[in-house]
């Protein structure tokens, strides 16, 4: 099915923006708006269509991208002022939203509505942070529950057309899945990061890559966390309950280590305190060996090439020049900073056959460079 002509985008923030931006850049006319007209004004400047108006045409598709605590109640207005048109969301939760949609709408109009979720963001918010490339390689998940078929293939060419990988779910599975991997993080990651607030200036200033890793999306917007929260409290509970449970675990296999005479070391009726501490780390290394590969590939193996980046203007261009060179594809790159000295280290993730020959091609430019154990 080809690509929606004609799309009204409401909601001019960070998803909302960039699906206009990557439509825009195949031709789609989008047209924006926002209950902040500053915003809308912002994200048709970034080049991301026209502002709305009322003597619009009928739109092929309504993406709502609100916020999810009116995002069943904007639906329900998209639907009944546009009634030829396919709607479309972009919430993190689906089952109450697709329930709301059908009791203010009604059945026959929710019909036309086919509830997704691209799994795509940022820490920052808003237009200004928006990138036509933002569902390159991503999931964009469609849950077409009630919906028309042929509406169904009009969002799903939308998504396909912004270069996601459209996966399909019914909404309790979506909602499921989405706090394993997305909700229940965003809690581990702000609960670490929360840790850093009382440490003293010396204690913060040990934070490695490490940390960086775990703490990255602790950045994220408090207001739009706690609609995301409370709107899929039902699966997210759950999954909260398992790591409290295996939180106790780890804390009791510590006071055990701690103190040998505590009841609760050898007692003979389950695993001693290590086991318990070295299976909660093998457990963690079981479940990041499934998270996907690349565009949604089998999990892959790499090798990581280390290189010494000076901190001086141009060194990570003409670095990159002599990858570039080298023909090695780069799977990923982490960048960690030495505040001893006046130096980076640049990691590259390649293929494990690939890693000697950029080795080879880093260092006969003169790169200090090492090959790391694969992962």
């Amino acid at each position: 099915m080809s690509v929606p002509q004609r799309v009204r985008v409401v909601g001019a923030g960070l998803l909302g923006t960039s699906i206009a931006l990557a439509l825009r850049v195949r031709g789609v006319d989008v047209t924006l708006t926002d209950t902040s007209p500053v915003s809308a004004a912002l994200a048709a400047d970034m080049g991301g269509g026209r502002l709305a108006s009322d003597d619009d045409a009928s739109p092929d598709v309504v993406v709502v991208a609100a916020p999810p605590d009116v995002t069943a109640a904007v639906i329900a207005a998209e639907l009944q002022r546009w009634p030829e048109a396919t709607v479309t969301d972009v919430a993190s939760v689906k089952n109450a939203v697709v329930g709301a949609v059908r009791e203010l709408a009604g059945v026959e109009a929710a019909a036309r509505y086919v509830p997704g979720h691209p799994m795509a963001g940022r820490e920052r918010s808003g237009a200004v942070a928006a990138r036509s490339d933002l569902f390159e390689g991503r999931t964009w998940v469609v849950c077409p529950d009630g919906a028309d078929a042929e509406r169904v293939r009009e969002v799903v060419s939308l998504a396909e057309a912004v270069g996601a990988r459209v996966v399909t779910m019914a909404p309790e599975e979506h909602d499921t899945a989405v706090a394993a991997v997305s909700h229940v993080p965003q809690l581990a990651a702000s609960l670490v990061a929360a840790q850093l607030r009382d440490l003293s200036e010396a204690a913060v200033g040990l934070s490695g890559q490490g940390v960086r890793d775990v703490t990255r999306i602790a950045a994220s917007d408090p207001l739009l966390w706690t609609q995301i929260l409370a709107g899929n409290a039902g699966a997210v509970r759950p999954v909260v309950d398992r790591v409290l449970a295996e939180l106790t675990a780890v804390r009791d296999a510590l006071r055990a280590v701690e103190d040998p005479a505590a009841p609760s070391a050898g007692d003979g009726l389950g695993p001693g305190p290590r086991a318990i501490l070295a299976g909660t780390i093998a457990a963690g290394q079981d479940g990041q060996a499934r998270i996907p590969g690349k565009h949604g590939t089998p999990p892959t193996t790499y090798a990581t090439v280390a290189v010494v980046v000076p901190d001086e203007p141009g060194s990570l261009g003409r670095l990159f020049v002599v990858v570039g060179e080298s023909g090695v594809s780069v799977e990923d790159l982490r960048l960690e900073h030495d505040a001893s000295v006046a130096a980076g280290l640049l990691e590259i993730d390649v293929l494990p056959v690939r890693a000697e020959v950029l080795r080879e091609a880093l260092a006969a430019k003169g790169w200090s460079v090492h090959v790391l154990e694969t992962h």
